[in-house]
């Protein structure tokens, strides 16, 4: 069980890591479970991977709380109608992936969560972030403040999230990279890709565990441990890289994480190719 706890305390650091900044939590995931697999029934795991993102979304509710409370006494009526404003823009930019993303959801997990299709895209997003910044680089974005973003661009940037449900893609830097194009600042992309992530994080870990126990499956006491477990850590470990992603894009561009997939491309390529092609 110790090892078990090991284990799951380093997906938990993983994932609340990977989870906000553009880099894919899925495919770090994916590496990862070929070093530090839990020695737990496929169902549970394919389940604990999406579910654990829960504790990323109680880190953006806990970091923006009064942000993206409505009813906070603190607020004035025209602030509390904003914040409604807000949530409602957060629904439109969601609806893109509910239409598209329930009904290809069991087809994506079972055709496309390979390690080729990761490689690919953190390959093709990872060159994409840095043609886009050095493009972007001598022109002021148009929209450089949350309130002046209109459901027409939320519903754009709720588009580039269904980009995500191709494995690899990152929905952090799906939504982000498709904020920039159409003319946001980077920190209002970053700050919608939060928001936005609420909800979606949210119904996916939700159909995640519906799915599970509609096929019959039950959590053992061990099960539910590591579940809360890898949670929990999650959580802190998002919380953290939040504040660090919302600092460190107040002075740099993403080109950074650009670089870093392209390598982590090569790495998961290098790998998984090898391990096919000599069978290692």
């Amino acid at each position: 069980m110790l090892i078990e706890i090991f284990k799951t305390i380093i997906l938990g650091i993983i994932e609340g890591v990977t989870e906000f900044l553009p880099i894919s939590s899925t495919g770090h995931l994916y590496l990862a479970n070929e070093f530090v697999k839990l020695h737990q029934s496929q169902s549970f795991i394919n389940m604990f991977m999406v579910v654990i993102q829960f504790g990323a979304i109680l880190a953006v509710i806990l970091l923006y709380f009064n942000k993206l409370n409505p009813f906070s006494p603190k607020k004035s009526s025209t602030e509390k109608s904003q914040t409604w404003t807000l949530w409602f823009k957060v629904v439109v930019a969601c609806i893109p992936s509910i239409i598209i993303g329930l009904p290809l959801n069991d087809w994506m997990d079972a055709h496309l969560n390979t390690w080729q299709v990761i490689s690919a895209t953190l390959l093709i997003y990872g060159v994409l972030f840095i043609i886009i910044e050095n493009y972007n680089k001598n022109k002021t974005p148009k929209l450089t403040d949350l309130t002046s973003l209109t459901y027409k661009t939320a519903f754009i940037i709720g588009l580039f999230q269904v980009l995500a449900l191709v494995p690899g893609t990152s929905r952090s830097g799906a939504t982000i990279l498709g904020a920039i194009l159409i003319g946001t600042s980077r920190f209002v992309a970053t700050e919608f890709s939060f928001f936005l992530s609420i909800p979606t994080m949210f119904g996916a870990s939700l159909l995640k565990i519906v799915k599970f126990i509609s096929k019959g499956n039950t959590f053992t006491g061990e099960e539910t441990f590591i579940l809360i477990l890898g949670t929990v850590v999650s959580f802190i470990v998002a919380y953290i890289s939040i504040k660090f992603l919302l600092n460190y894009i107040k002075k740099n561009d993403f080109k950074a994480f650009g670089w870093y997939r392209i390598i982590l491309a090569i790495i998961v390529i290098a790998y998984f190719g090898g391990k096919a092609a000599f069978g290692f």
